[in-house]
């Protein structure tokens, strides 16, 4: 388990779409973070990946989740199991999938060497899982002690958890984190360095960390790039280890994938039946000692000399601009940069970056506690100030930064804390902001970026901690840019088929800052056009919440609402009730076979002028409620008869009222379902030279409407409306 801050989604305690009740947080990365929790319905534990708000609307990342869902398809109970993906009330997309309850092999390691026994059971286990992954093209890619759990501690039960940076290998199919290369160095197989990654990567992690357990630590050859370049493509050193298992170790971790066992099939074969396997000693061992500069490994005569800064940084900058924006995940170069850069400064470049200091370096004063920090602030200059434990140290940081004040001091940091700490800055040239800060072998790396992909990079190149024997985390966080105004507006007024849309304005300069609702609100034509817009909005949101107050009609009131006078609301109400009954229906809403009862009351203050009530139904035609052939006056004076206060003036009637008094009434039937919008218009002489009919188009009383306004456009002093609903019980 990890301790929750308060920047994390979730707290222990909180509820989930009123289902999981959180418990714990098991892990944190870049783009997404992974919850213990708890199903209140079904009391089952679950394990809940949560994508961060602010990538809900992107995309790329939406896009890699579902991948990930499908990885569901694998059933074996070897590999955790995923459900599907969930989306919460405020946007967050989270996936569901079993919670394993036991020690992961991490914590195994920690505890000291395992026994072969189990380690043999363990492999049995994994490649019966691998085996199930592999026929369905799924390639783990990052196959380490902490990705594999005992449940209950149990070696036959293993369980393969985490393919968030899983490879579908069926063509066309996408990785699901942006760069190439994935996998911890310590176990990554040699091809991984260079992006090339099929199921023998896999073999080759799963023997390796198996190795690692064996000996209850974890590989020396694995902490950073310039280690790893040159000791992955020799055999690992199995000395020491027993038959069968030796000799499983060395086919399942050969350099060349081609001498390595080609399937997980293969490895299950040779665990059925070992036999005897000869060993060819042709190919020595690692010896940890070869990674010293004069080593029989790395003579001194090879050793690469240090290359300026100038001859060394400008290909990593030129790669970064030439790469193809258009390419999902197309950061892949920038691992192979960062080697070929680090390769630049030779295999024997131990003791340039301390490897040695312990033997041979002068004393300095102490620095207790031992701190650095280094920083860029909004694409500016990368300054650094503090300790560095050498001379070459500090030149090796002064080819990196811009400004410094280093100071040489000694302190309690681990021999390869130099290299772990020029490994970290490596991938940072395109973070426009970001904070390095190091005590001891303490460290934390915070940044922002509004690129996605380098995120995604980023995260799977640290998996958040850091690297080597440095301990602290990585916290890279993503950070929009302003999205300028003329972009939603635009959208906007493309979607308009029922007169404007009011889209708020930005609240930051020209543009919507990363945490500002995009909300409009107005009259479309129909459901397709609002769901249409809501689509185009997100598109370019990217994360940014998308809000529609939308009134939706249809094309027959679209075409009135276009022609309708400009005039503020007057304050008249709309009562509805229903005909049988009398009842109040303050939902407007009628089913088939009802008759609606429509009053209109007349503010206090509205004394005089005149009423003008019509109703526009969802076939496009308007019925005029008031006045009408069989009744005329709608003078305000009249209806009212003296009577003050609020004043009710009933515009449609009960069918029993509409027989005894001749009033207009109607029942709803199954021709006319949807919405109506009724319409109160109250102007200081009447609207039209003569009566309109009871019944007419929407097109025709457009027309009318937009004449009238033309004679005489201050006549209508106000404007108000309802909407009424039909529809089958």
């Amino acid at each position: 388990m990890i301790d929750s801050r308060p920047g994390d989604m979730f707290l222990p305690g909180d509820l989930l779409n009123n289902t999981y009740r959180i418990e714990s947080l098991l892990g944190r990365g870049g783009t997404s973070e992974v919850y213990k929790a708890k199903s209140e319905i079904s009391g089952n534990s679950v394990a809940l990946k949560i994508l961060k708000q602010e990538f809900s609307g992107n995309e790329d990342f939406t896009v890699l989740m579902a991948r990930e869902e499908n990885i569901r398809e694998i059933r074996h109970d070897a590999v955790v199991r995923y459900s599907e993906n969930h989306r919460t009330s405020d946007g967050r997309i989270y996936l569901l999938m079993d919670y394993i309850e036991g020690p992961g092999l991490d914590q195994k390691l920690k505890e000291g060497p395992m026994p072969v026994d189990d380690l043999l059971t363990i492999c049995k286990r994994v490649s019966e899982g691998l085996q199930a992954a592999h026929k369905r093209k799924i390639v783990h890619r990052d196959l380490s002690p902490d990705n594999i759990i005992l449940r209950g501690g149990v070696p036959s039960q293993a369980v393969i958890i985490d393919f968030g940076i899983a490879k579908d290998t069926n063509p066309g199919a996408e990785t699901i984190v942006g760069n190439e290369f994935a996998g911890k160095y310590s176990y990554a197989a040699p091809e991984q360095m260079s992006g090339q990654t099929d199921a023998r990567s896999d073999i080759y992690s799963l023997g390796a960390l198996l190795l690692a357990n064996f000996r209850g630590k974890a590989p020396s050859l694995g902490a950073n790039p310039m280690e790893v370049v040159g000791n992955k493509q020799k055999p690992l050193d199995t000395s020491d280890l027993p038959e069968p298992f030796r000799t499983l170790i060395e086919r399942m971790c050969a350099p060349d994938p081609l001498d390595r066992f080609q399937s997980a099939g293969e490895v299950l074969t040779f665990l059925d039946a070992p036999g005897a396997q000869p060993r060819d000693d042709s190919e020595p061992a690692v010896d940890p000692l070869d990674m010293l500069v004069g080593s029989p490994a790395y003579p001194v005569e090879d050793a690469t000399i240090i290359t300026p800064r100038s001859t060394i940084n400008p290909p990593l900058a030129a790669s970064a601009a030439q790469k193809d924006k258009s390419t999902k995940g197309g950061r892949g170069g920038l691992i192979a940069a960062l080697i070929a850069v680090l390769l630049a400064f030779g295999l024997g470049g131990a003791l340039f970056f301390g490897a040695l200091d312990s033997v041979f370096a002068p004393s300095y004063p102490t620095a207790d506690p031992f701190r650095l920090i280094i920083e860029r602030s909004a694409g500016g200059p990368v300054r650094a100030a503090g300790n560095v434990p050498s001379e070459e140290g500090q030149a090796a940081l002064l080819e990196r930064v811009d400004e410094a004040e280093l100071v040489l001091a000694s302190g309690e940091i681990a021999e390869t804390w130099v290299r772990d700490v020029l490994f970290t800055l490596e991938p940072l040239a395109e973070l426009e902001e970001w904070r390095l800060t190091i005590e001891n072998n303490r460290a934390n790396l915070t940044g922002t970026t509004e690129d996605a992909d380098l995120l995604a990079d980023l995260d799977g190149f640290f998996g958040g901690d850091m690297p080597g024997a440095l301990i602290g985390i990585v916290d890279i966080a993503f950070e929009l840019p302003l999205l300028a105004r003329e972009i939603p507006r635009d959208i906007v007024d493309a979607h308009a088929d029922c007169g404007p849309l009011i889209l708020q304005g930005a609240a930051v300069g020209s543009g919507y800052a990363p945490d500002e609702a995009l909300q409009v609100s107005g009259q479309v034509a129909g459901t397709e056009t609002q769901i249409r817009l809501f689509d185009a909005l997100t598109d370019v949101a990217k994360g940014r919440t998308v809000t529609l107050n939308l009134e939706v009609l249809n094309p027959a009131l679209c075409i009135v609402e276009q022609h309708l006078p400009k005039a503020p609301a007057g304050g008249f109400d709309v009562v509805y009730a229903h005909g049988a009954t009398n009842e109040a229906n303050p939902s407007a809403k009628f089913f088939v076979g009802e008759n609606p009862v429509i009053d209109v009351v007349l503010p206090a203050q509205v004394t005089d002028g005149f009423l003008t009530v019509s109703i526009l139904d969802v076939t496009g035609n308007v019925f005029h409620l008031l006045p009408n052939i069989n009744r005329q006056d709608h003078s305000i004076a009249d209806l009212r008869a003296g009577a003050e206060g609020e004043f009710p003036i009933r515009v449609a009637f009960s069918l029993e009222e509409s027989a005894n008094s001749g009033g207009i009434a109607f029942k709803v039937d199954d021709s006319t379902l949807g919405k109506s919008k009724l319409l109160v218009l109250h102007s200081a002489d009447p609207l039209f030279a003569g009566m309109r009919p009871t019944a007419e188009s929407a097109a025709s009383f457009a027309e009318a409407l937009r004449q009238s306004a033309a004679n005489d456009a201050g006549q209508i002093l106000s404007l108000d409306s309802s909407i009424l609903t039909t529809a089958q019980p």
